[in-house]
């Protein structure tokens, strides 16, 4: 039985992410290349970085770029280091030489070594689990997800010589992991070959017939940004996408944190200030009870300073000040809809305006909240659904313009969630199929204290798994 990579063992092969970033992005037609281009919040790299860096399976990550982005890339990397980054690698003229490159810096002669795309930033724990836990057994395997297109083979006249069955064929992702031994030797063999053409990996040891190769699972939404399309895929993903936060960082890390919630009197903000204080977090809460509406950006600041004289500093803040009305929009009373739209995006911005100064100096976090009803209006609810889509695009230019201060910001999606405001507007409903404030508050804590920033974390029902 091979060891757990979620749990690294003394006894496993040390696993290597060799990160594939010397592409020029001519295909995608801008000047910089697509690796660095930004999505929400930062580039492209550093969403693939971090999925790697949190992984508990992965010891040491090696970037492969080309010469000319060295530069650019280290001062990236000194802006927001990535602890497991502990090679910076000139890449060459072809994927192979890259890839070469990548291996070749691996010290031990025992190792496992996962290639990977620098822009593929969507790629998943569990397949990279899944791909350590099958070097364990094989000595190559690749990711991939099936065809669901027709396939067809043409010749150089551009005719169709052959229609594969589909049921048979994949498309090839990454990572792709190769106990090192086996990917050194495919190397070695293709240098005194003058007939191998290769560039992808896999295909070295097929060539060099050097070992079975193992199919992990893929996922659709693993894509690679290649063409202007693909950029614009990406964004939509990231603004739809649940964060990979599957356990999420520890609880115990709010510990000893400064930690302020804007409705924080009942429902999902009282939950929230409930077990940060189990888990010893400084905790201080406000709400339009108590004196502090968050569409007075006066009581807003106001709320921020007093724990800042009592604190001394600010490790996070939390907004889940919300209101809900119903209604056709043009029946409904103008004053109402101003009040609606006050508290639910326009309290986040100030929340957010209030918040940044204080959040800059501690490298802190904020979340703001949306609903499932962001992605798609809904009738009678309005306002209120255009006002969290409002909010999720809040988060993604915010962690934008945060990111270089270092300070996170991400969107709390629940589904429904048995709350005050939710029984006051939709009266009994089973159990069963609402979450409980205390699963939110649980996720927007992790979240707080997870590295990443302009995501929308979706949060579940336990038996569909917390975080998506």
């Amino acid at each position: 039985m091979q060891p757990d990579p979620s749990t690294p063992s003394s006894y496993a092969p040390k696993t290597y992410a060799v990160i594939l970033a010397a592409g020029s992005g001519e295909r995608m037609g801008f000047s910089t290349p697509k690796q660095f281009l930004k999505l929400a919040g930062r580039t492209v790299i550093e969403h693939t970085l971090a999925v790697f860096q949190g992984h508990p399976g992965i010891h040491e990550i090696f970037i492969v770029v080309s010469a000319k982005d060295r530069l650019y890339l280290e001062e990236l990397l000194l802006k927001n280091p990535v602890p497991k980054v502990t090679k910076i690698l000139n890449g060459g003229s072809t994927r192979k030489d890259s890839s070469w490159a990548g291996i070749n810096a691996v010290p031990e002669k025992d190792a496992y070594v996962l290639m990977h795309d620098a822009v593929r930033p969507f790629v998943s724990r569990r397949i990279i689990s899944e791909t350590i836990t099958a070097l364990g057994r094989h000595p190559a395997v690749d990711v991939a997800v099936p065809a669901v297109d027709t396939i067809v083979a043409v010749d150089k006249e551009e005719f169709i010589r052959d229609i594969p069955d589909r049921a048979a064929l994949r498309r090839g992702q990454t990572p792709q992991g190769f106990r090192l031994d086996v990917i050194r030797k495919a190397h070695e063999l293709s240098m005194s070959d003058p007939d191998c053409k290769v560039t992808d990996d896999c295909k070295l040891i097929l060539r060099y017939e050097l070992g079975d190769i193992f199919v992990v699972r893929g996922e659709e939404k693993n894509i690679k940004v290649t063409y202007p399309e693909d950029l614009f895929l990406a964004d939509k993903i990231f603004q739809v996408n649940s964060s990979a936060l599957e356990n999420g960082p520890p609880l115990k890390r709010i510990a000893g944190k400064v930690v302020v919630v804007f409705g924080a009197s009942k429902g999902i903000g009282k939950a929230v200030m409930e077990m940060g204080r189990e888990y010893d977090g400084r905790m201080h809460g406000f709400s339009a009870s108590t004196g502090c509406d968050v569409s007075d950006a006066a009581a807003v600041e106001r709320a921020l300073a007093s724990v800042l004289e009592a604190e001394g500093h600010i490790d996070a803040v939390v907004n889940t000040a919300g209101v809900l009305r119903s209604g056709r929009l043009v029946d409904r009373d103008p004053a109402d809809i101003e009040r609606e739209i006050a508290v639910n995006y326009l309290g986040s911005i100030n929340v957010v305006r209030a918040a940044l100064p204080h959040l800059e100096a501690t490298r802190g976090a904020l979340a703001l909240f949306t609903s499932s009803s962001f992605t798609r209006g809904r009738g009678l609810y309005t306002v209120y659904s255009s006002s969290k889509a409002a909010i999720v695009n809040l988060v993604q230019g915010v962690a934008e313009e945060a990111a270089p201060q270092g300070v996170r910001i991400n969107a709390i999606n629940p589904e429904r969630t048995a709350t005050p405001m939710r029984f006051e507007n939709f009266g009994h409903e089973p159990p069963e199929s609402l979450l409980t404030a205390q699963e939110v508050a649980e996720a927007t804590i992790k979240t707080l204290f997870a590295g990443f920033s302009g995501t929308v974390v979706d949060v579940r029902r336990k038996s569909k798994a917390l975080g998506g």
